[in-house]
């Protein structure tokens, strides 16, 4: 019965997409929407995709992070014991700032003075998003490129 029940949770739940890295697999969630539309718009779009700035880039640190993030998430959303709007916690603050660094080091040590940074992009105490907040989700409409062909023709498809 427990295997019954779980494996239907999981079919309709489309547990396989957060398997990919598909970002499409983030509004499987209907109160992700804003975000991944203000995603598709972003000046990120056409360089980055969710796990890319959410999740830690090695094999076991990104798995381990997923799993965390699908209980939490499954919990909080069955049980609609979420808060609104959505806000990263903590360790997902981490993991952006650490992605962000990761990209942008090349740029970061250009511009900024040598007194201003620490040793390998450690973190300094001030966090990207502390001023390019809407860097990775941008505004909901008017900036960032076109669609990429695959999203191009899923917004071309009728929903299910």
């Amino acid at each position: 019965m427990f295997a019954g029940i779980g494996g239907y949770t999981f079919r309709y739940a489309r547990g396989l997409s957060y398997f990919s890295k598909n970002p499409e697999a983030c509004v499987n969630c209907h109160i992700m929407r804003g975000e991944y539309d203000a995603w598709q718009k972003s000046s990120h779009h056409a360089v980055a995709v969710c796990i890319d700035c959410h999740l830690p880039h090695a094999l076991v640190p990104k798995y381990l992070a997923k799993a965390e993030n699908g209980w939490r998430h499954g919990k909080l959303f069955t049980t609609q014991t979420f808060a609104e709007p959505i806000t990263i916690k903590a360790a997902g603050r981490r993991i952006l700032q650490e992605n962000c660094v990761r990209c942008h080091a090349p740029l970061v040590d250009a511009l900024l003075p040598a007194t201003a940074k620490s040793p390998h992009g450690a973190d300094n105490g001030l966090a990207c998003v502390k001023c390019h907040l809407t860097a990775g989700h941008g505004p909901p409409a008017g900036v960032g490129g076109p669609l990429r062909a695959a999203e191009l023709a899923a917004s071309t498809t009728p929903p299910r």
